[in-house]
C-alpha cells in the first residue's frame, strides 16, 4: 500500500527526530547462551486504523524471545521514505527493521541501506510467498525484503446509495459519469471522490485506456503515449462533470470521511481502508452496507496496480540476528491470519488462504482475485520517484492548469531526466 504516496517527495528536508536504534548500541544480539537479546526498534508505516493491532504483534516477539525489547515507533508514512535516508544515509537514528512500501526496496537496496537476507531466519520457508509479492523484494538477484501484505485498489461503493439511486455498480468510468447524475437527482450526493494527490489513484485510469508508466524490458518510456493523454482526460471529465469532486491535499482522509460520512456514494481505494470505512456512520450499524467491486474500466480494460508492503532489515543494524528473526515473526503464517482476522489484508503466504478465518473473509474473497489479475509495477531504484511528476501534472490537469497531452508531455519528459538510460 497505499495512502499519500505524492506526500514523500515533500518531506525529502526533514531531518529524523531521534529514535532508538539497534545499529547505535553496539549489541550483537546474542548473549553468551545463544539466546537472542538486546533492542529491535521496529518503524510502522501503517494508518492510524492499523496501528493498534501492528504494535500488539510487534510487542508478541518479546514473548517468543523475553530478552529482546521491541521499540515500536509509528512512522507516518508520508515523512517514512525521506526519514530512512537520513536516518542510514547519516548512519544514525535508523531502525532495525522497517515496514516498507513495495516501490522502496530497490531504492533502498541500490543505495546499500539494507541487508540481503539470503541464508538468514528471515526468508523462513520462502517458497511459500506469492510470486507477484515475492518480486518486489528482490534487486540485481539478491532478497533484500520480506513480502508482508499485498494489495491493490478496487471500488468502494454505498450499496444503500446506489440502490436508492437505482443504478447497478459501474464496470466503466463512462458508467460512474452516467450513475452519478442519477445519484445527485435522488440522494443530492456526489458520485465519486477522485484522489487528485495522489499518483498511485492516476494509474487505473493509465491502466484503463491500455496504458503503462515504462516498457521496463525495452527500457522505453511509455507514459507521454496518447493512453497517458486520455488517461488524465477521463480524470478531468469526472470531475468537470460534477460526477466526482476532488481535493488538491490530504486526499486521504478526506476521501475515506467523504465516503464513510455519505457524502460521496462512491471511491477507489484498497483494503488498508476497511476497518477506517465501517467506522463511519453508512456502514458502522450495517457492514453489509459496504460494497467493494474492480475498479472500473476505460476504453480498453480494467486494470489496477500492484502494491503491498515488505519488512527489510537495516543494513548497519547492530542486531541483525535478532532483527532477522523478528521479521521471520512479523511474516509468519500465525502473525498474517492474525493480521488479516483483524484488518482484513490480505496475506503474502499462500498457506494462509487454506485457513478458514482467511477464506471466509468478505474481502480478502473479493481482493485476492483482484490482486491476482493487478498490474506489477516497475521493481526499479527509481520507482518511487515516478510519482512526483504525475502528481505535479495531475493538479495542473484538474486545475485547468495544462492540457491532458500537455500533462502526459510533462510526465515524459521529466522521466527522461530521471531514467538517462530510457528512450
Amino acid at each position: 500500500m497505499r495512502r499519500g504516496i505524492g506526500a514523500t517527495a515533500l518531506v525529502a528536508a526533514l531531518t529524523l527526530t531521534a529514535a532508538a536504534c539497534g545499529g547505535d548500541d553496539g549489541d550483537s544480539g546474542k548473549k553468551s547462551s545463544g539466546k537472542l537479546s538486546g533492542t529491535v526498534t521496529f518503524w510502522d508505516t501503517s494508518n492510524d486504523a492499523e496501528k493498534g493491532t501492528y504494535e500488539k504483534l510487534a510487542k508478541g516477539f518479546e514473548k517468543l524471545h523475553p530478552d529482546v525489547k521491541v521499540n515500536y515507533v509509528s512512522v507516518a508514512f508520508g515523512e517514512a521514505n525521506a526519514k530512512f535516508k537520513n536516518a542510514a544515509g547519516g548512519n544514525s537514528g535508523a531502525p532495525d527493521v522497517m515496514r516498507t512500501e513495495v516501490a522502496w526496496v530497490a531504492d533502498f537496496a541500490n543505495l546499500g541501506y539494507l541487508a540481503p537476507l539470503e541464508g538468514t531466519a528471515a526468508l523462513d520457508d520462502a517458497g511459500d510467498y506469492l510470486p507477484q509479492a515475492a518480486a518486489s523484494t528482490k534487486f540485481k538477484g539478491k532478497t533484500y525484503a520480506v513480502p508482508q501484505t499485498i494489495d491493490t485498489l478496487a471500488l468502494f461503493y454505498n450499496k444503500k446509495m446506489l440502490k436508492k439511486a437505482g443504478v447497478p455498480v459501474p464496470a466503466t468510468f463512462d458508467e460512474v459519469k452516467s450513475a452519478a447524475k442519477k445519484i445527485k437527482s435522488k440522494t443530492g450526493k456526489t458520485g465519486l471522490y477522485l484522489r487528485g494527490d495522489d499518483p498511485y489513484y492516476y494509474l487505473p485510469y493509465l491502466y484503463g485506456e491500455g496504458g503503462d508508466l515504462l516498457d521496463t524490458k525495452n527500457k522505453k518510456i511509455t507514459a507521454d503515449d496518447p493512453e497517458g493523454a486520455a488517461a488524465f482526460k477521463v480524470m478531468k471529465d469526472l470531475v468537470d462533470s460534477k460526477a466526482a469532486t476532488t481535493d488538491a491535499s490530504d486526499g486521504y482522509n478526506n476521501q475515506l470521511n467523504a465516503f464513510k460520512d455519505g457524502e460521496v456514494a462512491m471511491a477507489i481505494d484498497g483494503p488498508w481502508s476497511i476497518e477506517g470505512a465501517l467506522q463511519g456512520k453508512e456502514f458502522k450499524a450495517d457492514k453489509g452496507n459496504l460494497g467493494v467491486a474492480p475498479v472500473p474500466g476505460g476504453s480498453d480494460r480494467q486494470a489496477s496496480p500492484q502494491g503491498g508492503w515488505n519488512l527489510a532489515a537495516y543494513a548497519g543494524s547492530g542486531n541483525l540476528d535478532a532483527s532477522y528473526e523478528f521479521i521471520k515473526y512479523m511474516s509468519s503464517a500465525k502473525v498474517q491470519q492474525q493480521t488479516t482476522e483483524k484488518l482484513s489484508l490480505l496475506p503474502t503466504r499462500t498457506s494462509v488462504y487454506d485457513e478458514k478465518s482467511v477464506k471466509d473473509n468478505q474481502m480478502v474473497q473479493f481482493f485476492k482475485p483482484a490482486v491476482d489479475k493487478s498490474v506489477e509495477r516497475p521493481w526499479i531504484p527509481q520507482a518511487n520517484s515516478l510519482f512526483e511528476p504525475i502528481r505535479l501534472q495531475m493538479g495542473k490537469v484538474l486545475s485547468g492548469k495544462a492540457s491532458p497531452q500537455g500533462a502526459a508531455d510533462g510526465v515524459g519528459d521529466a522521466y527522461r531526466k530521471l531514467l538517462k538510460d530510457y528512450k
